[in-house]
């Protein structure tokens, strides 16, 4: 058996623990600290227990089975350049989520959450020090959109996650000190006006649909008292943001204008998005079952593109994880992707941590809001976030 107290394992969990810091931070310095822990591993010894540990988690099976679809389907693909760059991208779900999944201790998740409500807090002050103008803009950054370690698209989906982690440690924890329950009510506080002032409209979704859930939780044998508690939080704060956030307001103007005139504007953001789901509906009638292939899509949407909306610029991914994943992999593919969360929202509700248990059931919940409106899991950022917490939420241990 691999010895789980012996130096190698400190040297995993401090790894894991940076991984957690760095995320918001640097992509280089998050993916150095992951694929160093998944290099320690390969090269370890013990890989006939590592592989039994491997087989007996349903979520590091179904993930493995996710990414081979990826490789396999170059088989089919005219473009093997790009199929082999998709699925380098999608290399996490093969090595990082199952090897994690083996490593990671949840007696160890107040550190992991710890170091990333830490790193964000750094973002976030950063965000206001742009915003107040007290210092210049950099890297990301604009006074109108201070998010300068990541674009507003990751961004804000990474706040309202942290923001329900702390809210769901006060609710579902144990009764606080005082002191703690202040500073944990002063971030959550912070980082809600954080999420208004930036413009990242999926993270404000993600935000108030993490209320539902929060409330639904909290509230488990009196759904009506949920319901009504959580659409009246989330009807205040809108007006309120909508009052006092002028980007807000602009953002909620754009996209409800980009919706009405979509077809004579099928270029705005919001229409570009539309365009792009309904001409990728086109590549998944070629091709239901086992899609067009990861390494054709941008050939393929060009086609499509060029008859039904020359006017508006093609794309190499839908910005919609489930029209990326129908159009590459077919109904195959997207059943596997679904699988994951299913396997994850039922290890969760068999847990017997209730703040552990929340997050793991919010979690696929809130990443299957957002992945309507892009390719999550494809990018860095939030294809880490999912895969660093999925890792010790559903871990063996």
């Amino acid at each position: 058996m691999v010895n789980y107290d012996g130096p190698l394992d400190k040297i995993y969990q401090y790894l894991f623990i940076s991984a957690f810091f760095l995320l918001p931070l640097t992509v280089v310095g998050n993916n150095i600290a992951i694929w160093l822990a998944v290099l320690l591993w390969l090269f370890s010894g013990n890989y006939l227990s590592k592989l039994k540990q491997i087989s007996a988690n349903k979520l590091a099976l179904a993930s493995i089975f996710f990414f081979c679809l990826h490789p396999l389907s170059i088989i089919w693909s005219d473009d093997i350049a790009w199929g082999l760059e998709i699925s380098r991208k999608m290399l996490p779900f093969l090595f990082v989520l199952p090897v994690f999944l083996t490593l990671t201790r949840r007696e160890n998740a107040k550190f992991y959450v710890g170091a990333f409500l830490l790193a964000i807090s750094i973002t976030e002050v950063f965000s206001y020090l742009v915003w107040f103008e007290i210092i210049e803009p950099f890297k990301n950054a604009t006074v109108m959109n201070p998010t300068p370690f990541m674009g507003h698209i990751s961004y804000n989906p990474f706040i309202a996650f942290a923001i329900y982690l702390v809210v769901n440690r006060i609710l579902a924890g144990d009764k606080l000190p005082l002191l703690e329950r202040a500073t944990y009510t002063f971030f959550i506080l912070t980082m809600t006006v954080n999420m208004f002032i930036t413009g990242g409209r999926a993270g404000q979704v993600m935000f108030l649909t993490s209320i539902i859930i929060l409330a639904f939780q909290y509230f488990r044998n009196a759904q009506v008292k949920a319901t009504i508690i959580s659409l009246l939080l989330i009807f205040c704060i809108v007006v309120v943001a909508h009052n006092s956030s002028d980007l807000f307001a602009q953002r909620v103007t754009d996209g409800l204008s980009d919706i009405y005139s979509y077809e004579t504007n099928k270029g705005s953001s919001i229409g570009q998005r539309i365009t792009f789901f309904i001409n990728s509906l086109e590549l998944v009638k070629s091709s239901p079952l086992i899609g067009i292939g990861v390494g054709d899509f941008p050939s393929e949407y060009q086609k499509v593109n060029d008859i039904f909306s020359p006017e508006v610029p093609a794309t190499v991914q839908p910005h919609n994880m489930y029209m990326l994943v129908l159009a590459q992999l077919g109904i195959l593919g997207l059943l596997s992707l679904f699988l994951i969360f299913l396997i994850q929202y039922k290890i969760a509700l068999a847990c017997d941590d209730k703040i552990i248990s929340n997050i793991g059931v919010a979690l696929p919940l809130l990443f299957l809001i957002i992945m309507w409106s892009d390719s999550y899991l494809l990018g860095h950022f939030t294809g880490n976030l999912f895969i660093l917490f999925s890792a010790f939420i559903y871990s063996n241990k």
